[in-house]
């Protein structure tokens, strides 16, 4: 498990290095033929996190049966 947190926080490090560097939220990069600008890339990031937590959280509630707020 920690090398799973590790990987993760180096992961954070290299984006917010990224964000850091960026001139603005304008900036696009390009995934195929498709650009991306920063500003969609971090809401989609977001989101998929939020997705996710979310998943984490039912399935600690279907576990332990507590719910949150």
């Amino acid at each position: 498990m920690a090398e799973s947190f590790r990987i993760w926080e180096e992961t954070c490090e290299r984006s917010r290095a990224i964000v850091d560097a960026a001139e603005s939220l304008d900036v696009t990069a390009r995934f195929g033929d498709q650009p991306y600008s920063l500003h969609y890339i971090l809401t989609h990031m977001i989101e998929e996190y939020a997705r996710h937590n979310g998943h984490a959280d039912l399935l600690r509630e279907a576990i332990d049966g507590s719910t949150g707020e």
